[in-house]
């Protein structure tokens, strides 16, 4: 069985380095151990990272993250050729550390407990029961480390008649009742544009890991957290949830339109679309004055929107052949000079090319080792005194291994090319 030199297993758990997190980000100190991959674990992992934390990401030595295969189109380096990442892997994985180790191997899995010996937080999103089959699950961790935050991101929990079965995005998506309100009223369901179970089960993770922190400096104790992702996907249907307790009725599609609000939804103008979004009876007056309908406001089939709601179809048939009547610019320009919230329907391309975006700086560049340039989208929170810091491309598989290896558990030049010949890393 491997031997790691200079590992006390009743130490608490390693700092990172200032290397790692050099302008001392909130997380500055907290190392995260990362055994998650495609999307719902590596998100908040990411979002970890970008606040300070030191991420070490385990994958397996062939192939990685399966992102990393999930493409085109695929990162290419300065001279046009391909590197073989995948732009879905590139959307996740920045400020970490990448390391290749097969849990499959019994040395694999000694290095593994090391390392989690060392670390403050642990993820996993493997199916429920394969931790301990390695010797990696929360119970066998936190007899070593008492502080270890744990956090398991499974489709289903962790008990349950549903526990064992595997979920992707797209299915939690139908199943958690989602792809019934996506789409339009005589359509098919839809799902969302992008992986949103596997993203908002990642924030929940993430939050949650905060919140043991907390918990943990006033108690020194760690726990397990799961996260499943149909839990997820219940829980943040918000208000559609509660029009179903409380109004006992099933909410159905209603394309862009709302259930509780009217309007609010996209109208067709002669050159597109714009996103119209009225949120109070103020709004809709100053709305109906834009549109020369001033009488329409104080309709009373109108007035409130209690009664819009109840005279939806009417209502929307009156302001679309109104919206028609010109182009999007001119009602979008006319709309924000009374005050009345709408916005135009960009493509992604838009989003990320306009002047805006570059007042916002919404998009970087980060140098991976080799020099190779890796866009990525900015984090949107904004520290005043820790800010957000871009220190880490996302990397190539195993660009680390050597290093974490050295630096976290000690071990010399020759006991790592033992390992590698050995196929552990």
């Amino acid at each position: 069985m491997l031997a790691v030199p200079g590992l006390d297993p009743d130490n608490s758990p390693a700092m990172s380095t200032a290397e790692d997190s050099p302008t001392y980000g909130p997380l500055h100190g907290i190392r995260v151990l990362d055994l998650t991959r495609v999307l719902a674990g590596p998100w908040a992992s990411q979002l970890l990272a970008d606040y300070g934390a030191s991420v070490i990401k385990v994958e397996r030595p062939a192939g990685g993250d399966d992102t990393r295969a999930w493409g085109p189109p695929w990162l290419r380096e300065a001279d046009g050729e391909e590197t073989g990442d995948a732009a879905y892997f590139l959307s996740t994985n920045r400020n970490k550390r990448s390391v290749t180790i097969d849990l499959g191997h019994a040395d694999g899995a000694a290095l593994v407990r090391s390392l989690a010996a060392k670390s403050d937080i642990i993820m996993e999103n493997f199916k429920v029961g394969t931790m301990e089959k390695f010797g990696l699950d929360y119970d066998a961790l936190r007899k070593a480390t008492p502080g270890l935050i744990y956090c398991s991101i499974t489709a289903y929990g962790q008990q349950g008649t549903r526990a064992l079965l595997p979920g992707y995005d797209a299915m939690i998506q139908a199943s958690g009742g989602l792809m019934s309100i996506t789409g339009e009223p005589d359509g098919a369901p839809q799902k969302v544009g992008v992986a949103i179970a596997d993203i908002m089960a990642g924030m929940y993770a993430a939050s949650a890991i905060l919140a043991a922190l907390v918990e943990r400096n006033r108690s020194g104790e760690g726990q397990h957290i799961d996260v499943p992702l149909y839990d997820s996907q219940v829980a943040w249907l918000a208000n559609q949830n509660m029009n179903y307790l409380v109004g006992n009725e099933v909410p159905g599609r209603l394309g862009t339109a709302h259930p509780n609000l009217v309007p609010y939804q996209a109208f067709a103008c002669q050159n597109g679309y714009l996103m119209l979004a009225i949120g109070n009876d103020r709004q809709f007056r100053s709305l109906c004055h834009c549109l020369g309908l001033p009488d329409i406001g104080n309709d009373k089939r109108y007035a409130t929107n209690a009664a819009r709601v109840g005279n939806r179809d009417t209502l929307v048939d009156i302001l679309a052949a109104e919206f028609m009547q010109h182009g999007v610019a001119h009602w979008l320009k006319s709309l924000a000079a009374s005050g009345v919230p709408a916005g135009p329907i960009q493509s992604v391309g838009d989003v990320l090319t306009d002047a805006f975006a570059g007042e916002r700086n919404f998009v970087r560049s980060l140098a991976r080792t080799d020099g190779t340039p890796v866009p990525t989208v900015s984090n949107p929170v904004n520290f005043s005194s820790t800010p957000v810091d871009y220190r880490r491309a996302p990397p190539a598989l195993g660009e680390h291994t050597d290093d974490v290896l050295a630096e976290a558990l000690g071990l010399d030049a020759e006991a790592i090319a033992q390992l590698r010949q050995d196929g552990v890393i």
